[in-house]
């Protein structure tokens, strides 16, 4: 089994499909590191060589930012627009959406479950 970025790659997947489960890693720059590396890209994870994993490892390691590293800076810059009072750090702080989507009817994923005020019975 493949391990890189401290990550295993699921061993039946070719290995273009493969990379992407890491954090920070999309299609695009899945195809741009196999190009890089010399790697075919329909080969599957669990018939990749020690070489060839270590030549993957080296140049996520070196060129990209991925995993904790990545999820540390975003949570960074998340902070910094709080701590400035930003409007985007303000909606950050309310949990509401950041990106200017509608809050009339829906945004139930980010502000979460509707809280509604039940009609209570007469009691006699």
């Amino acid at each position: 089994m493949a391990r890189i970025a401290g990550v295993d790659l699921p061993r039946e997947r070719r290995i273009d499909a493969a990379l992407p489960v890491i954090y920070g890693i999309g299609w695009s720059t899945s195809r741009e590191i196999l190009e890089k590396t010399g790697i075919d890209p329909a080969t599957r994870v669990r018939d990749l060589t020690e070489d060839e994993t270590s030549r993957l490892r080296e140049i996520i390691d070196n060129n990209y930012r991925v995993e904790g590293d990545l999820q540390r800076q975003v949570q960074t810059n998340i902070k910094r627009l709080i701590d400035i009072g930003s409007y985007r750090g303000l909606r950050h702080r309310r949990s509401m959406p950041v990106r200017g989507q509608s809050t009339k009817n829906n945004a139930r994923t980010r502000k979460g479950k509707k809280r509604t005020v039940g009609v209570r019975r007469k009691t006699r």
